[in-house]
């Protein structure tokens, strides 16, 4: 069943830099402020700004800076519950470019990834911030993704990607219940995994390409194995969607040449692989309704329809340029409305069709 909002109107949340201090922004639909609160120290050595997108769960907001530290508030009121610094609490190892995931709330946890040398994933109480399991044996720092759930087989993990590899943990113990080897420069593993009908889909540049595993699921125990592998569409941090089986995104063509690209996936059989729109360094994309929306770092913004017979954009327009350096910032898509995010600006687009509007 649909969760109640927490007011009687939607509502925007973002993140983001002021000063020094991280600070989360509610919004109504009209862009003007609610409330902002502080939340601990912001992230400002290479790329400073925001990372991860605030978690809404009920009546409450979590997120996690660029420093690991977390805090949980009201989401209607903006006032703390509880907040703690997971690298201190959990002797974890922050990353070049700061800890960028979204936090999970699965059930009654928060999910977060500490990567420290003894602890890897933790689970906190998503009402007190209390310690529910912790996952060891990893080694490996934190990645740049995002947990997500993967129910399977009776058996329900969390997987993400950590600086070296993909892991699948137990959701209700924290148990390690397997580990992908999956190295790559610089520890970027930044893009999120996807799930689908027992299949994990990995991403990453720098020669990784594309990876599809099978979840080999008996009891309370899992396995990987290696179904196919491409190094086509290497998408950087921009992300991949699936739609329809096929996979869909920016390939960074390890920094030599960056396009666009779709994959089956069954097979990982490339569909297409073009320049397409103009590409400084990355871009992103979202799906809604049949279209990809697509937003490139140099703020063009393209629609075009999902399909594996070709790179076909029907339309675009170019973000003003009100604030500096590249567009990273993922698009949304939510009623009728398309949200896009440069620096400081947050815009909103009506994209509904003639027919909803009149």
């Amino acid at each position: 069943p649909p969760r109640p909002t927490p007011f009687p109107y939607p509502t925007l949340f973002r993140s983001g830099n002021v000063e020094n201090n991280t600070v989360i922004t509610a919004l109504d639909m009209s862009g003007n402020v609610f409330w902002q609160t502080e939340s601990g120290p912001a992230f400002t050595k290479s790329y400073p700004g925001s990372r991860s997108t605030p978690t809404i769960d009920g009546d409450k907001l979590y997120y996690l800076n660029g420093n690991g530290h977390i805090v949980c508030l009201k989401a209607k009121t903006g006032e703390k519950v509880w907040s703690l610094n997971i690298l201190e609490k959990f002797q974890g190892r922050n990353i070049q470019w700061g800890l960028s995931e979204s936090l999970l709330v699965d059930g009654q946890n928060v999910i977060c990834s500490p990567g420290g040398e003894e602890i890897s994933m933790v689970a906190l109480d998503k009402d007190t911030g209390e310690t529910v399991w912790t996952c060891p044996g990893v080694v490996d720092k934190p990645g740049y993704a995002s947990p997500i759930v993967v129910d399977y087989g009776g058996l329900r993990q969390i997987v993400t990607m950590m600086s070296a590899s993909a892991i699948g943990v137990a959701a209700d113990t924290g148990k390690l219940l397997w580990k992908y080897d999956h190295p790559i420069q610089f520890d970027v593993n930044i893009v999120t995994p996807i799930y689908h009908d027992g299949h994990i889909i990995l991403s990453a540049t720098l020669k990784s390409g594309v990876t599809m595993l099978k979840l080999n699921v008996a009891g309370d125990s899992c396995t990987v194995e290696k179904v196919w592998h491409t190094v086509e569409l290497d998408n950087e941090h921009g992300g991949i969607v699936l739609v329809d089986g096929y996979l869909y995104g920016h390939a960074d063509g390890s920094h030599k040449w960056r396009h666009w690209a779709c994959l089956e996936l069954e097979t990982g059989k490339t569909m297409y692989s073009v320049d397409g729109l103009p590409v400084d360094r990355s871009a992103t994309l979202t799906y809604a309704d049949g279209m990809l929306y697509l937003l490139t770092d140099g703020g063009t913004v393209a629609l075009m329809p999902a399909s594996p017979e070709g790179f076909n954009v029907i339309s675009q327009f170019q973000l003003p340029k009100e604030s500096k350096g590249p567009v990273w910032a993922h698009p949304v898509v939510c009623g009728g409305r398309l949200y896009l995010r440069h620096g400081d600006f947050l815009y909103a687009y009506d994209v509904r069709s003639d027919e909803t509007n009149n």
